[in-house]
């Protein structure tokens, strides 16, 4: 993977020796898991919570489960330390969910979908494994909600309160909207219905505070995009008045993949996983908040001294 301090470009992977390897899984029984019911928080409650919340949009079985639940690995397995924060409403949920998403994870076994009419809200603690004091440990609140509540905004609907205080709240708000491969041409409208309603409350749409990502790059047949061209040719082709809002506001755009996933006996279980991609979006979401890489390299001082004592 490409550790440069360089802005996100949506480009396949350099395959050098820092490249993470794929797992292979097992075939171990299959556990279902159900989406844990959090602590209703109030509006009042948001705005005083010290930390950078992070939403997901997107259709139902876009994948956002599963791109959280792999970047939340990622950042746990690759990049640093990442726990509860201590003295939220639902930080023993949060370590219950955890739990769950890394077994799960780990065996294959891709994550159920989000509880229809409650807002999945992790708040955690992401404390990067670099040694640099430029790259410091930051708060981060996860937000996900059900693509079935997430349409109510469908033909010039309005959301619910449980999704509508948060985008109301006038705290940092990081969003990551998520279309699939194999549909994103039938989410064209959808998507834009929702930039609009985020124009509508105030939000300031910029490439460090928003990207799209095309998930289940894998049915295209391949793990990675060939030219960030092949990338834009697609979003072009299947999301015009999507890209046409990318292209105005220099919004940021990337794919996404956790590997290959295979059916049998109508369940879906990744026999091959794959973190890259998983990297590229967590490390793009650390830098948009800190305006640093998780890889950042440190100043001369700093690696003067990591030189003298290791």
């Amino acid at each position: 993977m490409n550790n440069d301090n360089e802005e996100l470009k949506p480009l396949s992977f350099d395959e050098n020796e820092d490249g993470l390897m794929p797992m292979s899984f097992g075939t171990g029984e299959e556990a279902m898991v159900d989406s844990i019911p959090l602590v209703k928080t109030a509006t009042n409650e948001i705005k005083n919570r010290d930390s950078n919340f992070v939403f997901f949009f997107g259709n139902p079985q876009s994948g956002k489960s599963v791109i959280l639940s792999s970047m939340l690995y990622h950042l746990s397995s690759q990049a640093g330390v990442l726990r509860p924060k201590i003295g939220t409403p639902n930080s023993h949920e949060a370590q219950t969910l955890l739990y769950d998403f890394y077994e799960n994870i780990r065996q294959g076994i891709l994550p159920e979908r989000t509880t229809v009419g409650k807002v999945l809200e992790l708040d955690l603690v992401f404390e990067p494994n670099n040694k640099s004091k430029k790259v410091m440990p930051i708060n981060l609140t996860f937000l996900e909600a059900s693509g079935e509540d997430l349409r109510a905004i469908k033909r010039g609907g309005n959301f619910n309160s449980h999704i509508s205080k948060y985008l109301s709240s006038n705290v940092p708000l990081t969003f990551i909207i998520v279309t699939s491969y194999d549909t994103a041409d039938k989410d064209d409208a959808l998507i834009n219905e929702f930039l609009d309603e985020l124009e509508r409350k105030g939000k300031n749409l910029r490439p460090i505070n928003l990207i799209l990502v095309i998930s289940k790059w894998d049915k295209s047949g391949r793990m990675e995009v060939e030219s960030e061209e092949e990338l834009d040719n697609f979003i072009n082709d299947n999301l015009r008045r999507t890209s046409q809002r990318i292209n105005a506001y220099e919004l940021s755009k990337t794919f996404y993949t956790i590997g290959n996933v295979e059916t049998a006996g109508g369940s879906q279980r990744v026999t091959l996983l794959s973190l890259d991609t998983a990297g590229i979006l967590s490390n793009w979401l650390y830098n948009s908040i800190t305006g640093f890489d998780i890889n950042y390299e440190g100043t001369f001082l700093e690696r003067l001294k990591w030189s003298l004592f290791n």
